[in-house]
């Protein structure tokens, strides 16, 4: 039997629910701009929570202490880079924005500063980047005045040692030690980070927890432990755990997928619906047409065939690994609207001989190509539609990952396409009122309770 598609109707539908999907949304909620959300999570349960702006210049292997320097540095070595076209008022509006919504529905981060914070990796290296959820804000600070720390993991956790951490650190850290306990009530076999920290939900949990802690916590008045603090109030697990041991604590991120990122994707699926967005989760838009009235987005679920009618659309897709971008024998697609790639020649020309060429590699610089409003260009170098815009690493000329900006690509895209979708929707005529849901989650993908 075939169902007819259910119609959702919404000013914006955002195609890609990665950070740039997600800033998208964010940037649109807080413009009152009726909102769909659509396709998957991508890379974002495999971030470390972690929000960079500019950790490198192309060709330097020195760390970025000063983003913002690094910013004019960049406008002139890589004018086309996407975080060269936009304003550094602007970048830092964005992250502002983001931050403070995020802090505002339970993530706590510290604001955009002048300079870069020094953060820990899971193996214990160093890393710049712009933002840091609070419960990891102890960590840089306590690296910083090289305070006695301990860093604890647990007996059967996988993917973060406390002695590979002092091993990689001790020497620039003298401070530093290394223990490992029991997590409380697991003390057999495997354990799993997103176990533990859904269990220190718990308030038993935690007092058990924070009675270990202090048992190992010797002179020092600082604990690192691998990002295992709550999924749903991290700061308030966080609070009641330092409470509780009288010790100062932070989170490290483990291997991917690491805690922060899924809590991110959690967050989204449960907050975003509660102001009002649609979110169809974990589907792929299928086929996008665009006209002079609107656009149509077709995909399906568990439930059937969906349509959603948008007056403009967002497409941050990503690139390899969310779909975004598509790579064949001898060319690299957008698969969605078959927009023209930016690349490079020839298969042969996609990697250096090195892997870890300092230059990086010329297949992670390919994307499509945008205007000064974001909007995609079509094969004739003119925008593709007038109500279609793009964001994120789908966007071509960057290397976020060797340039350490893949946060700071996404949210930064993100504000400038949502400033210039409103823009054209409050050329249209009439804005929408709500958004036409069946369902009173919000969520395609919920059935009725």
């Amino acid at each position: 039997m075939t169902h007819p598609p259910r119609s959702f109707t919404a000013e914006l539908a955002v195609v890609g629910s990665g950070f740039a999907g997600l800033a998208a949304s964010v940037f649109a909620v807080n413009r009152k701009i009726t909102t769909a959300l659509a396709g998957n999570t991508g890379a974002v349960a495999y971030t470390t929570g972690y929000l960079d702006l500019l950790g490198r210049l192309e060709g330097s292997s020195a760390a970025v202490t000063d983003p913002w320097q690094a910013l004019e540095h960049l406008r002139q070595m890589q004018p086309e880079h996407p975080l060269s076209r936009i304003s550094p008022a602007d970048i830092r509006r964005a992250f502002d924005e983001f931050t403070t919504f995020l802090g505002e529905s339970g993530i706590a981060y510290s604001r955009a500063a002048e300079h870069n914070i020094t953060a820990l990796t899971p193996a214990g290296t160093l890393k710049q980047t712009l933002c840091v959820p609070a419960t990891m804000a102890a960590g840089p600070k306590a690296f910083a005045a090289k305070a006695d720390c301990v860093i604890v993991d647990f007996e059967g956790l996988k993917g973060f040692s406390a002695l590979e951490v002092v091993a990689n650190l001790g020497a620039r850290w003298p401070g530093l030690s290394a223990q490992r306990i029991a997590f409380p009530d697991m003390a057999r076999g495997e354990v799993y980070a997103e176990v533990m920290a859904r269990a220190l939900e718990v308030a038993a949990t935690r007092e058990k927890l924070a009675v270990a802690l202090k048992g190992v916590a010797g002179q020092a008045k600082v604990i690192g432990l691998p990002a295992i603090l709550g999924m749903h109030r991290p700061d308030q697990v966080h609070a009641d755990l330092e409470k509780r041991t009288g010790l100062a604590i932070f989170e490290i991120p483990t291997m991917p997928p690491s805690v922060p990122g899924v809590r991110l994707r959690e967050w989204l699926e449960q907050t975003l619906p509660k102001k009002g967005v649609t979110l169809i989760p974990q589907q792929k838009v299928t086929a996008l047409s665009l006209g002079e009235e609107g656009a149509t987005l077709e995909l399906r679920d568990s439930f059937g065939p969906i349509r959603i009618h948008a007056q403009a659309v967002i497409l941050a897709t990503g690139r390899f690994l969310s779909g975004g971008l598509q790579a064949h024998p001898d060319t690299i697609r957008e698969p969605l609207l078959d927009l023209p790639v930016t690349q490079p020649g020839g298969r042969a020309d996609w990697y250096r001989e090195r892997y870890t060429d300092i230059r990086g590699h010329p297949i992670h610089r390919a994307g499509i190509e945008t205007d000064a409003q974001s909007r995609p260009l079509g094969r004739d170098g003119r925008p593709y539609s007038e109500r279609l815009f793009a964001a994120g690493a789908i966007v071509a000329h960057q290397d976020w990952i060797r340039s350490r900006s893949g946060a700071g690509i996404a949210i930064a895209t993100a504000y400038q396409a949502v400033l210039a979708a409103e823009k054209v929707l409050r050329e249209t005529s009439g804005r929408l009122v709500g958004t036409a849901s069946e369902l009173p989650s919000g969520q395609a993908g919920s059935p009725r309770g």
